[in-house]
């Protein structure tokens, strides 16, 4: 008999901690996420701060309008040649990338579909400096284009690649398959299909890995010094044997110089750079809201 009333005393009591430890176990993980949220902000902050603060009083307007000469001078030449260097790089991904999304989402068999995916992966975890290498022996010696803007164009455009293949791969197998099926029962074929069903709902998220590849390409160096080079010159319209400037080379050299005025250059490029990369951000993240609010507005 005390046995029993020992082990029922022992049981309420068991009963009565398990709330508590439930809580303190709670507690204890939200006090965990938090503290790792503010120091991930704390850091984000912390660069910003560092580069914001520096750069902006660089920002005088005579660098929007003035080339580089030597260690000095503007930024007007790094600043076309970054968003010509971009543009291209995403003018090319957009063919290449996309319609391989398609056709793995769309046309690819099982066995097809899961190694051109995985191979996509692996092509996302190779180093930048590495894409660089094989765009210069392959682009700058084999073909003999030397330093130009369409090499470090497909250098980006290799880097940006996997990244869109495997949006657009998602993005158009996220389509409903009641809104394809409803298609095709009304006598709709494949190609119809694509455009007038998958296409509109997928492209929202297609524009926005396109746009976060973007930002990933802006803020690449080790690809374009082996591809295309430095020049002070504002960019020719010739697409090969002609070096191009470029932002990011202005941050990675003219920083280590041991002038005041190449110091103020490096910090404005950063700064730049940086709104930049913001911009292409807030725009990704504008277009996740309208999928998102096109998904609810389907279902």
């Amino acid at each position: 008999m005390s046995d029993n009333v020992a082990r029922l005393s022992l049981s309420r009591r068991v009963e009565k901690e398990l709330p508590l430890l439930r809580t303190l176990r709670r507690n204890a993980w939200w006090g965990v996420s938090v503290a790792a949220l503010c120091a991930t902000l704390s850091l984000l902050a912390a660069i910003f701060w560092f580069v914001l603060s520096r750069g902006i009083p660089a920002l005088r307007p005579e660098i929007f309008v003035t080339v580089t000469s030597g260690v000095a001078g503007g930024l007007e030449n790094a600043i076309v040649g970054t968003l010509l260097l971009v543009g291209l790089g995403v003018g090319m991904v957009v063919l290449v990338g996309v319609g391989a999304g398609i056709w793995l989402a769309e046309y690819a068999s099982g066995p097809a579909r899961a190694g051109v995916r995985l191979l996509t992966d692996v092509l996302a975890g190779v180093p930048s400096i590495v894409v660089g290498y094989f765009g210069y022996v392959l682009l700058v010696k084999q073909l003999g284009w030397q330093f130009s803007l369409v090499g470090g164009s497909i250098a980006l455009m290799i880097i940006m690649l996997p990244y869109v293949v495997r949006g657009t791969d998602l993005a158009l197998e996220s389509v409903p398959k009641e809104l394809r099926e409803g298609a095709f029962a009304l006598g709709a074929t494949e190609t119809t299909v694509l455009l007038t069903v998958s296409w509109p709902y997928a492209l929202p998220g297609i524009l926005t890995m396109l746009l976060l590849a973007a930002g990933i390409a802006l803020g690449e160096t080790a690809p374009l010094i082996y591809t295309a080079g430095w020049s002070n010159y504002m960019p020719s319209a010739a697409l090969t044997h002609a070096p191009v400037a470029y932002l990011t080379y202005v941050i990675w050299t003219f920083i280590s110089e041991p002038f005041e005025r190449s110091h103020e250059l490096a910090y404005a490029a950063a700064t730049i750079l940086m709104v930049m990369i913001v911009v292409t951000n807030v725009l990704a993240r504008s277009f996740f809201d309208h999928l998102a609010r096109k998904q609810r507005g389907v279902r």
